[in-house]
């Protein structure tokens, strides 16, 4: 996951000059999160979140921290804590933004680190769920790049398990990186992560 982090990096310096307080705290919690203070960045983020009560991301960075980080196995033991927290933050950005695609995302990804943490118990029941969250985002969002490679990347692991021909699954992984080329955030600060993982799978789908 350290390169989802490295892709929220390339606009700190300029965040650091920013002229509001949101941006400015903003840019010290990435900072905090680049440098594995998890803890820190999470708390950052909730003060922001509770001072831009109609501002999504916020909310969305709390749990991508948390979700993130329960991938990691040194904090397995911190793993139900960080879900429960990213799980309530993912449900505060959902109430702000109804609908939206990233949320959907990172919900799926919530639901894929359940599925580490104990596949025999959790594959069965949180499979359909993650796939579940990746059609209602196809459906509102299909050209957006974490949209079309997440699924496809869930779809490829999965396939170990399921037997899936993944020819097809590496196709959209492809048209993913393609769709990352076009792609532009809104502002700095919105999602703009995942090239880097796209690109890794690309080269062991060759």
């Amino acid at each position: 996951m350290k390169t989802i982090i490295t892709a929220f990096t390339f606009f700190i310096c300029s965040l650091l000059t920013a002229q509001s307080q949101y941006e400015q705290g903003m840019g010290k919690a990435m900072l905090l999160w680049k440098e594995g203070k998890t803890e820190d960045a999470t708390a950052m983020f909730e003060r922001i979140a509770s001072a831009e009560k109609s501002n999504w991301l916020p909310n969305y960075y709390v749990g991508m921290v948390n979700v993130t980080a329960s991938f990691n196995p040194a904090n397995k033991d911190k793993v139900p804590a960080m879900l429960d927290k990213a799980q309530t933050a993912i449900d505060n950005a959902s109430v702000v933004s109804p609908n939206n695609p990233e949320i959907m995302v990172l919900q799926a990804m919530l639901y894929t680190a359940m599925i580490v943490q104990d596949p025999m118990t959790n594959g069965m029941k949180y499979s359909g769920k993650v796939m579940e969250q990746y059609f209602k985002a196809q459906a509102i969002a299909p050209e957006n790049p974490r949209v079309v490679f997440c699924k496809a990347d869930f779809e490829i692991n999965s396939a170990k398990w399921t037997g899936a021909d993944t020819k097809p699954l590496c196709a959209q992984v492809a048209k993913s990186i393609d769709l990352f080329a076009k792609f532009k955030p809104d502002t700095p600060f919105h999602p703009n992560w995942g090239l880097e993982r796209a690109e890794q799978t690309m080269n062991k789908c060759k």
